[in-house]
């Protein structure tokens, strides 16, 4: 009996030196995490790389090289990841286009080591390319992360079928491209279609009348000096496009809209009910050419006019 008890005494003595040991290097482990020091480390441009084209495609080639795609505890600091992510971003197009698609591709490869990274960086991606409200949003480079996620194993069919709509959706008006022709519908009845508007350029703005937003943005273009000297002189029109089904809300809101303007709405809701144009959000601006090709898509205010105070000789000449 001696040693029976002095065998469970050794075993219970054992078993609690071993989860004191366990606790501690739990503890001693926690400790160095906290510890570790973490932050993302660019890499370095070789110095025979002097023109800007080579250095961007380096930089972005390699800009993920240095992280550490095993450590989730980035995941919870985005000072560290996010800042970095954008800077990425804002790099992007200073290289080829080619480059950077792959390197896009690449970063989510990386990130397949662990489940919880993969889906960060999926989500960062979505996050910064593709929301509405990101001012670094840019549809191109968020094509083949949608490519990817119709291409990967690791994502599932869920997920595949979503960002295929995303895809097709994106792929119609790019830049570039023709955009599509659509009627509409004047307040007198008379209807009308994008390929008859005759001008230098074409603002085209998907708008809803009872919306904040719209009417701010109305009432910036409205400001625009460059936009009101290109109307004045015809080198530039506005069509502004209600896609909804409500025409009461428009007919309220008609005197918001200036005379020079062309105001339509969408009689048979053709544009919002068969996706001819990618409305995720309102309103949304697009910048065509003459030819009805797209220059800007869905694009802020700002850069809009930017470009066309850029492109003033044009406008203003006519």
């Amino acid at each position: 009996m001696k040693i029976y008890y002095t065998i469970i005494f050794f075993c219970l003595s054992f078993g609690i030196c071993l989860s004191a040991c366990s606790n501690t290097d739990k503890q001693t482990q926690a400790t160095t995490e906290q510890k570790k020091e973490r932050k993302f480390r660019m890499p370095i441009v070789p110095d025979e790389l002097v023109v800007p084209l080579d250095r961007a495609n380096y930089l972005v080639k390699h800009y993920w090289d240095n992280f550490d795609f095993t450590d989730t505890a980035y995941i919870h600091l985005p000072s560290i990841t996010e800042q970095a992510m954008a800077d990425y971003i804002e790099i992007l197009p200073h290289a080829d286009k080619d480059t950077a698609y792959a390197s896009i591709k690449s970063t989510l490869i990386k990130a397949e080591t662990d489940n919880k990274m993969h889906s960060y960086f999926l989500d960062i991606y979505n996050k910064y390319l593709y929301d509405p409200n990101s001012p670094l949003r840019n549809e191109e480079f968020y094509i083949p992360v949608l490519n990817y996620i119709i291409e990967s194993g690791k994502t599932n069919e869920t997920d595949k079928e979503r960002a295929d709509f995303k895809l097709n959706m994106l792929l119609k008006n790019r830049i570039g491209d023709k955009a599509t022709d659509f009627t509409y519908t004047l307040a007198s009845g008379k209807t009308g279609r994008l390929y008859d508007i005759k001008s230098e350029y074409t603002i085209v703005l998907f708008y809803n009348p009872d919306c904040h937003a719209c009417a701010e943005l109305i009432e910036a273009i409205k400001a625009s000096n460059v936009i009101n000297e290109g109307l004045q002189n015809k080198s530039l029109s506005i069509l502004s496009f209600y896609p909804d089904a409500d025409l009461e809300i428009w007919k309220k809101h008609m005197n918001d809209i200036p005379p020079l303007w062309i105001n339509g709405y969408d009689k048979n809701q053709i544009v919002q009910n068969k996706k001819v144009y990618d409305l995720k959000a309102i309103p949304t601006l697009y910048l065509l050419d003459a030819n009805k090709q797209v220059i800007l898509k869905d694009v802020d205010f700002y850069v809009l006019q930017k470009w066309l105070s850029e492109n003033n000789t044009t406008i203003i000449s006519r």
